[in-house]
């Protein structure tokens, strides 16, 4: 189980050096169900949507096993009220 918890930022941090597009304000959703009982969320999209860019945002934004705080910095999330 630990090898789907805090998977750390590697894989957002390779592709916010590649072509990348903020989507970052998805999160602000998120966050919102956040200590919910709605609190299980399913990423679905077609395919070649960006499904895996979508869980890699999300595992440098949530991940307690390293401090992501640089790469958002200048994204929209990072003046959103509603992050952790």
């Amino acid at each position: 189980m630990s090898e789907y918890l805090n998977r750390g930022n590697n894989a957002f941090s390779e592709a916010r050096n590649s072509h990348f597009v903020d989507k970052s304000a998805c999160l602000s959703v998120l966050n919102r169900f956040m200590n919910s009982k709605e609190k299980f969320i399913c990423v679905s999209r077609p395919r070649r949507f960006g499904k895996s860019m979508m869980t890699s945002l999300m595992n440098a934004y949530y991940s307690k096993g390293c401090n992501s705080k640089a790469l958002f910095d200048d994204l929209k999330i990072a003046k959103d009220q509603s992050g952790t």
